[in-house]
């Protein structure tokens, strides 16, 4: 750098030096102020870049949840009629305390139906020992 500033020195004199320097100083000032609009602007748009990334992201997170919660909605809503029997299916008779007992006497109203029923379903050996 010595080795420098002796050569500057020999070639403009030395009344030009101090012209030199502050044109110097000026230029290295206009080179960072540069520099440092140039790095602002530069990291505002990664700034800018990352919230538009993150915002994507939240977009996306939500719409999996809204058709998640659209799906499983919806599958509630269709598991009711899926366990509900079928129009067509015969009425299923159960047995135990709610069967009708049977007697010589015919039942009247809906428990006719249900006897009725009953005594369909009955086997061989449920004839003969009700006989």
């Amino acid at each position: 750098m010595i080795v420098v500033f002796i050569v500057v020195l020999v070639v403009f004199g030395p009344q030009k030096l101090p012209e030199l320097a502050r044109g110097l100083g000026k230029l290295m000032a206009e080179f960072r102020k540069a520099s440092a609009d140039f790095k602002g602007a530069f990291e505002e748009e990664m700034r800018e870049m990352e919230r538009q990334t993150v915002q994507a992201e939240r977009k996306k997170a939500a719409e999996a949840a809204a058709a998640s919660a659209a799906s499983t909605e919806q599958a509630q809503l269709e598991a009711p009629a899926v366990s509900e029997p079928p129009a067509t299916e015969s009425p299923v008779i159960s047995s135990g305390e709610e069967s009708v007992a049977r007697s010589s006497d015919a039942p009247s109203g809906t428990d006719t139906e249900t006897a009725s029923a009953v005594e369909s379903q009955e086997t061989p050996q449920d004839t003969r020992q009700s006989a």
